[in-house]
């Protein structure tokens, strides 16, 4: 659906008037997946698919939220906006960024209706909810001149997962859907959100997300379960290295204490982490010097790691990652996202794209009964004002 497009809609629902339109969009991890609430590294590019966000400031003093990608429809006074809505409404997501500035003591000076349209795949992996609060937070931000910049809208963002749609997620979905920019993936340290914007250069090559359309659902508690483990190790370790994330210890000294981990569910999820970070740190340097071969190696090994170690793969994301790894011309295939359903990503040579897709989507579907969808990557910029 086009701009002109979105702009009738926000007409026919909310009637004539001025009107603001920004897009924030979804994200693919190339490598460095559950490092990020570690306070490790990771590796992402914004896509060109994700959220618009229509907005027009009103008279009276209510907000109003309407999508054209969910039926049901919210409308909430002015003081109403820090209170979370029932478990799985989808105006939670933009509602708990909007909180966020009210907490901060950023006034409202009038309600606003606001219209959503979203062109990331639910379910994917791909950070739709990321591309829903940040679209919020870089309107909200523009239409009532908050000023406030980028890095703090992304964390916003982050917030208001935790709040209002109970995950506890780190930071890398939010600042890859802000910070992103063409043709470019960010290096970023989630623990001290020093980034470097790193070209992608792709000779020959081009990135193919795969979705299994097996959704995954992180507020399930599975992820917070891994957040918790990751403690776990982390006061497991304290008293023979004081540390206050699994990203203050390299992975020779984890190797060193890893058996002070007396449960090896916990072991296996720190030694993930800890070798993820020390993976995603190398396979930035490979893309630098344009070593493909070893990017695709490290990215193998990820997915093997939160396989194994971390178990957040399942059998549609296992299937399709050793479907795409029996195509000549794939360099490297993973899982990107949380996990648990999804979507992988894949390094593919440019002459085997065609085949991966027909292949890999032929035998996934024999194996698991589903149809997936397939894209080739282009890669987008952060958010920001479309008009």
């Amino acid at each position: 659906m086009n701009v002109e497009n979105l702009k009738l809609e926000f007409v026919k629902i909310y009637g004539e008037g001025e009107i603001a339109g920004y897009f924030s969009p979804g994200r693919v991890n190339l490598i460095g997946e559950h490092t990020d609430y570690n306070g490790g590294y990771v590796f992402p590019c914004a896509l060109s698919f994700g959220t618009y966000c229509l907005v027009r400031k009103t008279n009276n003093p209510m907000f109003r939220f309407a999508s054209l990608n969910v039926k049901n429809r919210e409308e909430l006074s002015l003081d109403e906006l820090t209170t979370p809505l029932k478990k799985g409404n989808w105006v939670n997501y933009p509602l708990g960024t909007i909180a966020q500035f009210v907490k901060q003591g950023y006034e409202l000076s009038s309600g606003a209706d606001l219209l959503f349209y979203g062109n990331v795949p639910n379910g994917a992996g791909l950070s739709s909810s990321a591309s829903l609060e940040i679209s919020t937070a870089v309107a909200i931000n523009d239409v009532f001149n908050f000023q406030l910049s980028q890095v703090e809208l992304v964390k916003m963002g982050q917030k208001a997962e935790h709040e209002f749609a109970g995950v506890n997620c780190g930071i890398m979905d939010q600042f890859a859907s802000g910070m992103g920019d063409i043709d470019h993936a960010i290096f970023l340290n989630c623990d001290t959100l020093d980034y470097e914007l790193v070209p992608i250069k792709l000779d020959g090559v081009k990135i193919v997300i795969g979705n299994t359309n097996s959704p995954h659902s992180l507020s399930s508690g599975k992820y917070n379960e891994r957040v918790a483990e990751c403690h776990a190790a982390v006061e497991e370790l304290k008293p023979y290295k004081f540390i206050n994330q699994l990203a203050d210890i390299s992975y020779d000294e984890f190797r060193a204490l890893e058996n002070k981990i007396e449960n090896e569910t916990v072991r296996r999820r720190a030694h993930h982490v800890v070798s993820e970070i020390e993976r995603t740190v190398k396979a930035v340097d490979a893309l630098k010097s344009g070593n493909l071969e070893y990017f695709g190696e490290l990215m193998n090994a990820s997915h093997d790691s939160l396989r194994d170690d971390y178990e957040v793969t399942g059998n549609e994301l296992d299937t399709m990652v050793e479907e795409a790894r029996k195509i000549d011309g794939v360099i490297g295939s993973r899982m990107t996202g949380g996990g648990f359903g999804g979507s992988t990503v894949s390094l593919v040579k440019d002459d085997a794209v065609d085949s991966f897709i027909e292949n890999v989507g032929k035998n996934y579907e024999t194996r698991t009964g589903i149809k997936p969808g397939f894209y080739v990557a282009e890669i987008g910029k952060g958010g920001h004002k479309v008009f």
